[in-house]
């Protein structure tokens, strides 16, 4: 490292912008004490780096070291963790600080030159009036959630049609095909369900229950399995001395004497696949649907004349108040069933929402919006940002629509603070790190992206 800021010292001694952000570093600790400088210091970095690369010829003993000069900008910040770990409120209390104010008043514009005056203005989607390019944060944000965030009513509409004709068709088909298999009726869990969808209607799920018989199967929770795991479940056939097998139709998913996901999900995608034709749905239900043959996922793609939508299915066991999925994941146990809290999480938003009249629901899908344009956050789905808001909401009580702007940047902090720590504990079980299926590549690049952000959170919005 030394070696590389000797090198990149000498292309930029007479540089008096570095001079400038240099000075700037050297006084930000006196300015914005240890925490605001060890973040102003990241950010700093970065833009030092940025303007280095765009300004200095090409050194050819530099390659290695230019490949990761971004990457260091996050991954520096681990240099900060022996200092900070044990005070993570002050840290995300320094971050605050450096937040601008959504109430700030816009700075007031230089006097205009005699003659008429000339305003600026940025299109708006729709046919209500331009918005005019001096906007607070808030302001800010609920353009972005209006022209960019909300979907069409047709759209919505129309996702969920198609989605619900072909569960039917789903339905009718499994009920055929395996009529000793007791299926349950085929229902709709997603955001497009829960108005919570952002963007686009572009994506379903359908879950698949399996009923079983209570008095045959136990729930085994994963950390008292070989997995240890608390994010998975097994599901374990017992009563073998009064009911051999055979005695349950789902006995022929039996692996090692558990009820396997895997193979379920195996002969499903083989029928739905290979059997089902999906052509003469498709021509019945005017759009044209593929099965997905290379995702490990039950996959569905739909074509209409207005828009696109995939649509996930997922066999599905309940016991008591929760829900297991028959979801694949790499490396992973072929018995292991992934308990789901989907459900869980938009009960607990709506209740949230209703007691204090919040906008919880609307800081989320702006927050999906980001996340969806950015293609070092898209792997932040909306269960992760839900999660992060029901945290805040045990420390935060005042959510209504005109905070928005200060508990969105809240948000962002704190979403910084748990990829810092590499751990997203789940609200509903607080040994469940919901970041567990993340590399952590993937992880400095999304707090590398937010990093960024914190000091102009409108960028996020472009």
């Amino acid at each position: 490292m030394a070696e590389f800021s000797q090198k990149r010292g000498k292309h930029r001694d007479d540089d008096p912008l570095s001079s400038a952000v240099d000075f700037l570093l050297a006084n930000a600790r006196l300015v914005l004490g240890v925490g605001g400088a060890a973040v102003l210091g990241i950010a700093t970095l970065a833009v030092k780096r940025l303007i280095d690369r765009a300004t200095s010829p090409p050194d050819k003993d530099d390659t290695k070291a230019e490949q990761k000069s971004i990457e260091e900008s996050w991954q520096e910040l681990s240099l900060l963790k022996a200092s900070t770990r044990a005070q993570p409120k002050q840290r995300r209390d320094d971050l605050n600080q450096l937040q601008p104010s959504s109430a700030q008043a816009p700075r007031a514009p230089e006097p205009e030159p005699p003659g008429d005056p000339v305003v600026m203005t940025v299109p708006k989607l729709g046919p209500s009036p331009p918005t005019p390019l001096c906007l607070t944060l808030q302001e800010r944000l609920l353009v972005f959630y209006h022209n960019r965030v909300v979907v069409s009513a047709s759209d919505v509409s129309l996702a969920k049609q198609l989605a619900a004709d072909i569960a039917r068709e789903v339905q009718n088909f499994l009920r055929s095909k395996f009529p000793e298999l007791p299926f349950g009726d085929l229902s709709p869990s997603s955001t497009l369900y829960d108005g919570l969808e952002a963007m686009a209607a572009d994506r379903a799920c359908l879950l698949v229950p399996l009923v079983l018989e209570p008095s045959l199967w136990s729930f085994i929770p994963g950390e008292d399995t070989i997995a240890n795991d608390p994010c998975y479940w097994v599901i374990r056939r017992t009563q073998w001395e009064y009911f051999p097998r055979g005695s349950s139709p789902w006995d022929r998913f039996l692996v090692g004497g558990y009820l396997s996901s895997s193979v379920i999900l195996e002969v499903l995608r083989k029928v739905l696949v290979g059997s089902v034709n999906w052509p003469a749905i498709g021509s019945v239900l005017d759009c044209l649907i593929r099965p997905g043959v290379v995702s490990e996922e039950l996959l569905l793609e739909v074509q209409h004349d207005q828009l696109e939508l995939s649509i996930v299915i997922f066999p599905t066991a309940e016991s008591e108040d929760r829900v297991l999925l028959a979801k694949p994941q790499e490396g992973l146990l072929e018995n292991l069933w992934q308990q789901d809290f989907y459900q869980a999480e938009v009960s607990k938003l709506r209740e949230l929402d209703g007691a204090d009249s919040g906008a919880r629901h609307l800081c989320l899908r702006l927050l999906q919006g980001v996340c969806r344009r950015h293609p070092s956050l898209n792997r932040l789905s909306v269960s992760h940002l839900a999660h992060v808001i029901l945290h805040l909401s045990e420390t935060e009580t005042d959510w209504a629509e005109e905070s928005l702007a200060d508990r969105f940047q809240q948000v962002i902090t704190e979403l910084i603070g748990y990829l810092e720590e590499g751990s997203l504990p789940c609200y509903f079980n607080q040994h469940i790190n919901l970041f567990g299926s993340l590399h952590e590549e993937e992880i400095d690049d999304m707090g590398f992206t937010l990093y960024n952000a914190m000091m102009a959170p409108e960028l996020l919005l472009s």
